[in-house]
C-alpha cells in the first residue's frame, strides 16, 4: 500500500534533518535581506515571511493526529521537532521585530499594548512558552498526565497566530483566512472520534 511504503520512507528519515532544515529559513532571508533580494523594506519582509513560514508550521505540527487517524501516516516522531522548529521560527520573528524593526523599548511596550495583532500575536507567543519548555522526556516523565493537558494550550495558540495574521495583513485577504480555516478543520476533526463514541453510548443507552 502507499501509506505503508509511505511511512517506511518516514522511519528513515533522522529527526535530526527536521532541526538542521528548520534553522536555516531565519539564516536564508538575513542573505535575502543584505542582498537586495527581500525588495524595498527587506526588515519587514523578513518579519512577515519568518512568521507566516512558523504558522505553516503550527499547522503542519496539527495535522500530525489527524494524518494519523484518518489516513495512517505517520509523523508522530516529528511531531516534537516541529513544534520546537516552529517556536525558534516565532522567536526569531519577534527578535526582527524588536531589533532590526521597533528598536526603542518603550516602544516596543506601547505597540504591544495599543495595537491589537500585536498584543494577540505576544499572547499567542506566551502561550507558546512553556510548550517549548517542557518538549522534552524528562518534562513528560515529572508532568505525567498534565503534559498532555498542558500541550493543548497549542490549540488556543494557533488560533491565536492565524488571528495575528488576519489583522497584520489588514483589510479582506483570502490568504490569512485560509490558514485559520486550516486550523478550524484540524481542531475540529479532533472531535469526530470523542463524537462518534459519545453517540454509541447514548445508543446503547437508548
Amino acid at each position: 500500500m502507499l501509506v505503508d511504503r509511505l511511512n517506511a520512507a518516514l522511519r528513515r528519515v533522522p529527526v535530526w534533518a527536521v532541526y538542521l532544515v528548520g534553522a536555516l529559513p531565519p539564516f536564508w532571508y538575513l542573505y535575502l535581506g543584505l542582498t537586495g533580494g527581500l525588495g524595498v523594506d527587506p526588515v519587514k519582509s523578513m518579519e512577515h515571511e519568518l512568521g507566516e513560514l512558523a504558522l505553516k508550521l503550527v499547522i503542519v505540527g496539527l495535522a500530525v493526529t489527524p494524518l494519523r487517524r484518518f489516513a495512517g501516516v505517520n509523523l508522530m516522531k516529528f511531531r516534537r521537532s516541529i513544534g520546537l522548529v516552529t517556536f525558534y521560527l516565532v522567536v526569531c520573528h519577534l527578535l526582527v521585530w524588536l531589533v532590526l524593526d521597533v528598536q526603542i523599548l518603550s516602544q516596543i511596550w506601547a505597540d504591544i499594548i495599543k495595537r491589537p495583532y500585536i498584543t494577540i500575536g505576544m499572547v499567542a507567543f506566551v502561550l507558546m512558552i512553556p510548550l517549548a519548555v517542557t518538549s522534552n522526556n524528562l518534562s513528560v516523565r515529572r508532568l505525567g498526565p498534565a503534559w498532555r493537558q498542558l500541550h493543548k494550550l497549542v490549540y488556543p495558540a494557533a488560533i491565536l497566530g492565524a488571528i495575528h495574521f488576519i489583522l497584520l495583513r489588514k483589510g479582506f485577504q483570502i490568504e490569512p483566512l485560509v490558514y485559520l480555516a486550516i486550523i478550524a478543520v484540524l481542531l475540529g476533526l479532533r472531535l469526530i472520534p470523542r463524537a462518534r463514541k459519545g453517540a454509541g453510548r447514548r445508543a446503547q443507552q437508548a
